[in-house]
């Protein structure tokens, strides 16, 4: 067995509520058991650690064919939520806090508190420079915990050797 540190690395694209969980859970997870976790944000990802988006990620049930009726409260099987129903005025933000009362009742942390634990227990969090530029982003736009701006060749280079999952 070799003596090297394990090392895993996400990559998130995508700024949903529903999307944000995966990597957080996974890297708490692999913090747990001493991997080296490093976190690149990129385009809508970079929602997870913009300050003023951070606590206001929705999750839209339009076009969500995974969105189950059970999950949403309503406990008739595994029928999907039709999506012409997830225009309605309201349906984002009526599924958004259904899934916040659910994570809430499990004790799993909102996002916000979810990244400065895994900064706090040794994650490396990094923004994209491209999606930053994109977006007319600064450093200080981000939440405590982000370490820096980086190119994605740089991540690459920061992470070599590392387990990739793409989010």
């Amino acid at each position: 067995m070799s003596d090297e540190t394990r090392k895993i690395a996400f990559i998130c694209s995508k700024g949903t509520l529903d999307m944000a969980y995966p990597a957080l859970i996974m890297g708490w997870a692999a913090l747990g058991n001493g991997i080296d976790v490093t976190v690149f944000f990129t385009f809508w990802g970079m929602d997870m650690i913009t300050k003023d988006r951070v606590d206001h990620l929705e999750l839209a049930p339009v076009g969500n064919t995974s969105m189950k009726m059970s999950m949403m409260g309503m406990h008739t099987g595994n029928l999907g939520i039709p999506n012409i129903l997830g225009i309605l005025p309201g349906m984002t933000a009526f599924a958004t806090k259904l899934m916040k009362d659910k994570i809430a009742a499990l004790e799993v942390p909102p996002v916000s508190e979810f990244l400065q634990m895994m900064a706090d227990g040794g994650a490396k969090l990094y923004a994209c420079k491209m999606s930053v530029d994109l977006m007319e982003l600064k450093k200080e736009d981000f939440i405590d915990g982000v370490q820096a701006i980086v190119t994605a060749a740089d991540f690459m280079d920061m992470t070599e050797g590392a387990q990739m999952v793409f989010i």
